[in-house]
């Protein structure tokens, strides 16, 4: 195994995904209040969306591209960099229509919490096969100035939001893990996420309604 690849990001990114799927399934068996209200004004639903989008955007536009280089030859191996491509395009529509539901009169609680079931068995089911499949292959295969350009594309992706999802990132992470992750940004970076980021996260009931920014 190389070196130069870490993995331990996007093991949290995906850590993280799963904690929102046990949200958003408490939220859409709650019989105490219509899930289409709290998703449609709840900061949970948009920082997963955002996350998952920056997350598989990066993989997409720069990981697997540059895999798919360095596998010329390997139809088996190429084959799975295309079935973790269309398990990413699979998620989309579920996510689209769930938001759909969140505004449409005649799609009650029962069909959102049905679309909802489909969204974490597909995302479960791929971060599963992701991890058991393709990040060994990644972690064998690329080199590390390719690593390096996916983790520039990464932060791209995440930079707008970063105030948000730096935070939602750390939540729930174990300690060392969450050293480790502050420990690579940059100063300034470093400096808003633990005084200003950290502590406005910390006090934001993000799956409750009325809390998108």
């Amino acid at each position: 195994m190389s070196d130069a690849v870490d993995l331990t990001l996007t093991y949290a990114v995906h850590a993280a995904l799963r904690r929102e799927l046990a949200h958003l399934d408490r939220v859409t068996t709650a019989a105490d209040r219509d899930p289409r209200q709290v998703l449609a004004t709840a900061t949970g639903w948009t920082l997963f969306k955002k996350a998952l989008h920056a997350h598989h955007t990066a993989q997409d536009d720069a990981l697997w591209p540059s895999l798919r280089q360095n596998l010329a030859g390997r139809p088996k191996d190429l084959a799975l960099l295309e079935v973790m491509e269309a398990e990413h395009a699979a998620l989309t529509p579920v996510i689209d229509a769930i938001d759909a539901a969140l505004t449409d009169p005649g799609a009650g609680p029962l069909r959102l919490g049905q679309l909802a079931d489909a969204l974490t068995r597909g995302l479960a089911g791929h971060l599963e096969h992701e991890e058991e499949t393709a990040l060994p292959l990644v972690q064998r295969e690329l080199t590390a100035e390719q690593w390096r350009h996916f983790s520039r594309v990464q932060a791209h992706h995440i930079d707008r939001d970063a105030p948000l999802l730096l935070p939602w990132l750390l939540d729930g992470a174990d300690p060392p893990t969450a050293a480790g992750l502050l420990a690579r940004l940059p100063v300034p970076a470093y400096t808003a996420c633990t005084t200003r980021w950290i502590p406005e996260y910390a006090v934001l009931d993000r799956w409750n309604p009325g809390t998108t920014p």
